[in-house]
């Protein structure tokens, strides 16, 4: 048998796992009970029983973890991982191959339009996530073509310089470069300078804060919004949502150490604003912020007290949590209905902080 196995293609296994787990996942609500065994309930919170029977078939086939012994093999995790949730796909959006120029070279990008939005329109500069180390354009490709249909936006998702082979700051000063030149280039790429927006997924997110926060402080023109989902914004404290789901809910504790001591080894330079931005004192005249967190998600925490400080500054914000998901689910919306849902949640929050801006 396992020569017969060895020679299907290894492209063809996955789309076969994939339909296996879809169809699981998809079983009367009964049956995936019985898969994913007794409800969890953690701080007051009950975890959908279809994330919940997502981690417990990915414990039974071993794949608990994001961190691996190599970079390149926690890669390649990432990738196979979203590409056995990916479904039939988002349809009716154009993707075309772009790159972006920054100090250290020309970043590889892709520009997502939907294919009945011809005339301008605000454009979202898409960090991905992925702990500085892993994740690309493929891992985060259907997670941006749903943002740019059902937004009816542009987004341009940006390849930063990943660590270890590029630690702190590279990927901040990456960010950074790039919304600067979709500033000077916004006309076209189908925007305007007055309609850009900053955006990412967890370390993503935080990235997008950091040039929000950049943009502030050095006086050019600030994002018209920041999309923070579920943001890693402060590197330097342990809290005590890092403590309740910290093991069994994808993101580990060890996967954090494991990103951190990639991304910067140095303990002592973890509270540097490019990196936790939640430390900078002054968070004044910040964009205008839609701001996602989920309750079963370590970093759900400190991404709200983020949007507490942001508040307390005046900055317009608009936070959700999603109190029955873990991080990364945005990655995930091709599993269920749930997450599905949840993602057009995200969406309402995103049109809604754009006319924000546009009332202003």
């Amino acid at each position: 048998m396992s020569k017969v196995l060895d020679a299907i293609p290894a492209s063809v296994q996955r789309r076969a796992q994939s339909a296996v787990l879809l169809s699981l996942l998809r079983l009367p609500r009964p049956l995936l009970r019985r898969i994913a065994g007794p409800p969890t309930r953690v701080d007051g919170q009950e975890l959908a029983l279809e994330v919940q029977a997502l981690l417990r078939l990915q414990a039974l086939a071993g794949q608990e973890r994001m961190a691996a012994d190599t970079p390149e093999k926690a890669r390649a995790g990432m990738a196979q991982g979203i590409e056995l949730v990916r479904g039939a796909g988002v349809t009716g959006v154009q993707v075309s191959k772009r790159t972006v120029s920054a100090g250290s070279g020309e970043l590889p990008a892709r520009l997502y339009r939907p294919e009945d939005r011809t005339e301008p329109s605000t454009l979202l500069v898409f960090y991905h996530g992925g702990g500085w180390v892993v994740g690309d354009l493929d891992t985060h490709d259907e997670l941006c073509r749903f943002l740019a249909k059902h937004a009816d936006i542009r987004v341009l998702s940006v390849d930063y310089r990943l660590a270890p082979e590029h630690p702190f700051p590279a990927a901040a000063e990456d960010a950074i470069d790039a919304y600067q030149y979709v500033l000077e280039n916004a006309e076209d790429l189908g925007s305007s300078a007055d309609s850009i927006a900053v955006g990412g997924d967890s370390a993503g997110g935080n990235l997008a804060a950091v040039v929000s926060q950049h943009a502030t402080a050095n006086g050019f023109k600030s994002p018209v919004l920041q999309l923070l989902l579920y943001p890693a914004v402060d590197a330097a404290t342990r809290r005590r949502s890092r403590e309740l789901f910290g093991n069994g809910f994808l993101l580990t504790d060890g996967d954090m150490d494991w990103f951190m001591d990639m991304y910067q080894p140095e303990i002592s330079a973890r509270s540097d604003q490019r990196l936790s931005v939640l430390r900078t004192e002054d968070l004044t005249g910040l964009a205008p912020t839609v701001l996602i967190t989920a309750g079963f998600d370590p970093l759900r925490d400190e991404g709200e007290e983020y949007g507490r400080r942001l508040s307390e500054a005046g900055v317009p914000l608009i936070a959700r949590r999603f109190p029955d998901l873990i991080h990364g689910f945005a990655n995930l919306f091709g599993a269920s209905a749930r997450l599905r849902e949840a993602m057009f949640e995200i969406v309402g929050a995103l049109r809604a902080g754009l006319s924000l801006h546009s009332a202003g």
